[in-house]
């Protein structure tokens, strides 16, 4: 029987602690070796602290650029989706998914990067 992840639209990776305020890139998610991700979205959650000024994340092949400026409460949490008639890219085996700060948030604060999809 072959895994859930290329069975139905799945928990593909999850990493607690990510910086949101620093700019660079961390890994969530490698696509294994001899198969391709469709990623259908992404849920940041569990904010350490408010996210405001975090106004340029992007997710490797998939949403570019997008704000969570309006992520201030600890238990609050944003799903980042796909935007309507827009053309993605599947994301080949080998490839690290990651999350990139390019403007963070204005004070120190980490959160919680789960990145939902299948496999093929």
């Amino acid at each position: 029987m072959a895994a859930l992840k290329e069975k139905a639209i799945t928990l593909l990776g999850s990493l607690a602690g990510v910086d949101m305020k620093t700019a660079a890139s961390t890994t969530i998610f490698t696509v294994p070796v001899g198969k391709t991700a469709v990623i259908t979205h992404v849920v940041i959650r569990s904010p350490s602290a408010s996210l405001v000024g975090g106004t340029s994340y992007s997710i490797t092949n998939f949403r570019q650029a997008f704000s969570l400026n309006g992520l201030t409460a600890t238990t609050g949490y944003f799903i980042v989706q796909g935007t309507d008639l827009t053309l993605w890219t599947v994301t080949a085996a080998g490839t690290a998914v990651q999350l990139t700060v390019t403007t963070g948030s204005t004070g120190a604060a980490t959160a919680t990067v789960d990145i939902f999809g299948y496999l093929f």
